[in-house]
């Protein structure tokens, strides 16, 4: 076939690795084998379905036939709700003015890099972390990116954010964080928020500011002692400058609902709105309405979260306290013990061994493709979310475990393991 040109932005653009290694585990399947699949951000309703009281709403907006067009910054009843959701859980004092509706996160997240990002301009996000460095391509801005690590569980620290920060547009942090299930401190995010106050103090009137992009997707999916921090709830005067990303999708196990929300300066979602009012990335009119009814039902998101986590969290900590026992045994594997999400960080630091069959595992790549074909089991490299491709971390989601498959996903791990020297 002719190679045909094509624009800059596509000839620039990288296949997506989740999308490749999709495509591995699909043909595992084809061939027979039990694959188990850890490298879905998502849920299988069969296992963790929606709230019930959402899912009538849902039925019951449909048969009142709300399936027009919804406002182009969402329905009032929504933004007004979002409104009152946010005032009763975290406090938070936002007008349905500083709320704009999308289907979910992820065109909220483009839209936010598009409106406040000129092509050149400098944005800051830690490695590994979810498509900022796809969103960054996209709007051929510049990559600040902090190389974050184990020490403090894959999240930046002020320290690592300060040199970039002087004339840097956007720094995007994300708590709970995908893809590795751990959170910001309280310390480290006032930290961080004190540096985009000094530099914003710094920065004329006629200069753009540096405004912080935060996504809270999983805030209410903690456990334990760990705490959900935010910056305007921490430092006040954060409200000027920072956009909120959040929904449905993660905290009711909703991500095909596709009911998301950005909250923050008014003059900021107005240019949002604007924006997406050309993409069309809405919400349906029937979701929102539903979403709407749904966020008022206190008792019911009390009840559904409180069994939804605990589902959860018993995968998270079955899983890392496996893994814990295989390295009390000497498997080069590791862990960071369960703080938020979905997501569990694990490591298998197995590049170098040699198979039985003689067969070295020269680097990480032949490590995923070793421990899906010998132990069926599929996770995802954290150099698919921005890390070095050297890098033994990977993502492991349990949104469509089911807790049946994880004691002989642990024996045919340990049998795949036993086999390395």
């Amino acid at each position: 076939m002719e190679q045909v040109k094509m624009s800059a932005l596509a000839e620039s653009m990288q296949g997506s690795e989740i999308v490749k290694l999709g495509n591995m585990i699909r043909e595992r399947i084809r061939l027979g084998d039990t694959i188990y699949n850890f490298t879905i951000g998502d849920f299988d309703p069969q296992v963790f379905p929606i709230p019930q009281g959402l899912e009538d709403a849902i039925i019951e907006a449909y048969k009142n036939r709300f399936t027009s067009y919804p406002l182009a910054d969402g329905e009032l009843d929504l933004r007004e709700a979002v409104c009152a959701f946010y005032k009763r859980s975290l406090g938070l004092d936002y007008g349905s003015n500083e709320i704009q509706i999308a289907s979910g996160g992820r065109p909220l997240i483009y839209t936010i890099f598009k409106t406040l990002v000129d092509a050149g301009d400098k944005v800051i996000y830690a490695a590994p972390s979810w498509n900022n460095n796809h969103y960054t391509t996209l709007t051929n801005a510049e990559h600040c990116v902090i190389d974050a690590t184990f020490d403090n569980h894959f999240m930046p620290t002020a320290a690592q954010v300060a040199p970039h920060i002087p004339g840097a547009a956007l720094l995007c942090l994300c708590t709970p964080q995908n893809p590795t299930g751990t959170t910001l401190v309280k310390s480290e995010l006032e930290k961080i928020c004190e540096l985009v106050l000094a530099e914003n103090a710094k920065r004329g009137p006629d200069e753009k500011k540096l405004y912080v992009l935060f996504d809270q997707m999983y805030w209410t999916l903690t456990y334990g002692d760990t705490q959900h921090y935010n910056p305007v709830s921490l430092v006040p005067a954060m409200k000027d400058y920072t956009i909120f990303v959040d929904g449905i999708s993660k905290c009711f196990a909703a991500t095909g609902v596709r009911v998301g929300w950005s909250f923050g300066p008014a003059q900021v979602i107005a240019k949002m709105k604007a924006i997406l009012s050309h993409v069309g990335a809405w919400a349906p009119m029937a979701e929102q309405k539903a979403t709407a009814k749904f966020l008022y039902q206190e008792a019911a998101i009390e009840t559904y979260l409180t069994t939804f986590k605990a589902d959860l969290h018993y995968r998270l900590e079955y899983i890392y306290q496996g893994l814990m026992q295989l390295k009390t045994k000497g498997y080069a594997v590791d862990a960071v013990a369960p703080q938020a999400a979905l997501y569990l960080t694990i490591r298998f630091a197995l590049a170098g061994k040699k198979t039985t069959e003689g067969k070295i595992l020269e680097d990480q790549a032949a490590v995923t493709q070793y421990l899906l074909e010998e132990a069926g089991l599929a996770i995802v490299p954290f150099y698919a979310f921005g890390a070095d491709k050297s890098s033994s971390w990977y993502r492991l989601s349990v949104g469509t475990c089911r807790k049946e498959d994880l004691a002989p996903m642990f024996e045919k791990l340990e049998a795949a393991l036993s086999k390395l020297q």
